[in-house]
């Protein structure tokens, strides 16, 4: 069995709106044929046998002067012989033209007669014809025997019987003339007649054509608004469809109501949207496990994503929470995930929220981080800053969660989150083995970034960041340098800063705060250690606990009772405590 195809039905369409056109064409060609038909046969029979019997009147006057013209001839003094022959010729040859109008109005008329294909009376049409024959008899016949008699009175010059003879043949030329009206007065009725009849069958053909060709209209109208709504409706179902898949709803299937060719495309659609469907589930799962980004660029390969690895500047951001791994000391499995959860969803939230990329989580730490091709490289380091200065106020508000949900009274007041940033030329791409790889970030500024978390511990601040990373920050946020720190791995001194905060958001204690440490670091770089321990002590009286402060204190203390070496440059190096 044949399937229903829309091509089929397209072509059905077609071919029967062909046939209707066929045969309103024939029909019209038909009836076109016979109005020409009696068209033709008005103008060229009608009209011309009426023409050739207007023309014997015509010629019955002329030959009427002709007989005028002789007896002219006749009376002049001498007689004009000569004129009197030449119009006796013109007589003769008049008389010969009427027996030839006659003869040629009979044809035509006997023509009309024999043809079937056309409504004409017929019958009239005989007694026109027996008519025509019998005028023009008796014409010649009386005629004939007037001018027998006339021609010898002439001779003779009897002119007054030669007027009664003309008077005679007057007499008989009007009678011919007067029956030969009546025989054109009946052939012009005749031509109306048939004239009302083709007009008659050619307004029928023109309703005729009319009407077919309405119902061909309709029917192809009617037809095609069948098959359109068979094609249109399934149509537009998939484009619904489609659109909803656009939108990222793929949840939802389209009937097949259809055999043919959007049938099969239908259910070819709901194929791919189940393949989409478990595509979407299968990445929204791989997504929980590496960025969707990261998922994406692996998956497309012609997307920017370095897989083969390649040199890029990048900002990476540490995180880890001192004090942490002793508070989960004796918890069960369950409530330890629970907690950790919370814990990294709570930090990683930022990271989300500023764009960037969580590379992974080791234990309580989290490593993310910004860069071509997922931030500009004008903003990586700024939206790092913000997502750090997000992060040191969610881990401030997790403090005051923490107990709840471990069920403690209090948590150790050292239980803070520490952040490092730091900006740098990194190795990025797929880094890994044959049996599993892994799309990440390696060099320098990583292992700067999480020293720099590390540090943090050192000098009692929440979140250190390297110089690059502050200039490339831009305007708009507070911070303040903290060192210059020789970390573990590193020859180099590195200028190291806190970030505070928006400057904007800046409290006035932190104001003076970030005043009174800038002052104690110059006075500490030149060695005026009484100077720089009392603009230490101002920062602590603006924010009493202020890591970094208390540290210098404490380091000048130590100055004081040792002091430097005298080439000392003013770095400190983490690994000589």
């Amino acid at each position: 069995m044949l399937r229903p195809s829309i091509r089929k039905r397209i072509l059905a369409i077609a071919v029967g709106l062909i046939i209707l056109m066929a045969i309103t064409s024939v029909l019209s060609t038909v009836m076109t044929r016979k109005v020409a038909h009696q068209l033709d046969e008005l103008s060229s029979k009608y009209v011309e046998a009426y023409g050739h019997l207007a023309r014997m009147n015509v010629r019955s006057l002329e030959q009427a002067l002709a007989v005028r013209r002789m007896v002219i001839a006749k009376t002049q003094s001498p007689p004009d012989d000569a004129a009197f022959a030449e119009h006796q010729k013109t007589y003769e040859a008049k008389g010969l033209e009427i027996d030839q109008e006659a003869q040629a109005a009979r044809v035509l008329i006997n023509a009309i007669i024999d043809d079937t294909s056309t409504d004409s009376d017929n019958a009239r049409l005989g007694r026109i014809d027996d008519r025509i024959e019998n005028v023009n008899k008796d014409l010649r016949r009386y005629l004939s025997d007037e001018n027998k008699r006339m021609l010898p009175l002439l001779a003779s010059g009897n002119f007054a019987e030669v007027r009664a003879s003309l008077a005679r043949a007057d007499t008989l030329r009007d009678d011919f003339n007067q029956k030969v009206e009546e025989i054109r007065k009946d052939m012009l009725a005749q031509v109306r007649s048939d004239a009302v009849v083709t007009m008659r069958d050619q307004q029928k053909a023109i309703v005729i054509s009319m009407i077919l060709t309405v119902l061909a209209a309709v029917l192809g109208l009617m037809f095609a608004i069948f098959v359109s709504m068979g094609i249109t409706r399934p149509v537009r179902r998939l484009l619904d469809g489609t659109r909803a898949v656009e939108a990222g709803r793929l949840d939802g299937s389209i009937d097949v109501t259809t055999r043919d060719e959007i049938g099969q495309l239908t259910s070819a659609f709901n194929n791919m949207v189940e393949q989409l469907r478990h595509k979407e589930k299968m990445r929204e799962t791989f997504g929980r496990y590496i960025d969707p980004r990261v998922v994406a660029g692996l998956i497309d390969r012609q997307a920017q994503t370095a897989t083969d690895g390649e040199r890029r500047v990048m900002t990476v951001l540490f995180c880890d929470m001192k004090g942490f791994t002793s508070l989960s000391t004796g918890m069960t499995p369950q409530g330890l995930v629970k907690v950790m959860n919370h814990y990294l969803s709570t930090m990683s939230g930022p990271i989300r929220n500023h764009h960037g990329i969580i590379d992974k989580y080791i234990g309580d730490a989290i490593m993310a981080y910004w860069g071509p091709p997922f931030n500009e490289d004008g903003e990586q380091a700024r939206l790092a800053c913000l997502a750090a200065i997000d992060m040191a106020r969610r881990g401030t508000a997790l403090r005051t969660e923490l107990p709840e949900l471990l069920g403690v009274r209090t948590v150790p007041s050292d239980c803070d989150v520490r952040i490092g940033v730091a900006t740098g030329e990194v190795l990025v791409g797929s880094i890994g083995s044959e049996f599993m790889m892994s799309y990440t970030v390696m060099g320098d500024a990583v292992n700067l970034a999480s020293r720099l978390e590390g540090a943090n511990k050192a000098y009692g601040s929440h979140c250190l960041v390297s110089a690059p990373t502050i200039a490339a920050a831009g305007d708009g946020l507070a911070f303040r340098e903290i060192d210059r720190l020789v970390v573990v791995g590193q020859s180099q001194p590195e200028t190291v800063f806190e970030i505070i905060g928006r400057e904007d958001e800046l409290k006035p204690e932190q104001v003076s705060l970030l005043d009174s440490y800038s002052k104690g670091l110059a006075a500490y770089r030149e060695r005026r250690w009484d100077d720089a321990r009392h603009a230490f002590s101002a920062g602590l009286e603006a924010v009493p606990g202020d890591g970094p402060s208390r540290v210098f204190i404490k380091r000048i203390g130590e100055f004081q009772e040792n002091p430097p070496a005298a080439d000392w440059d003013g770095a400190w190096r983490l690994d000589e405590k």
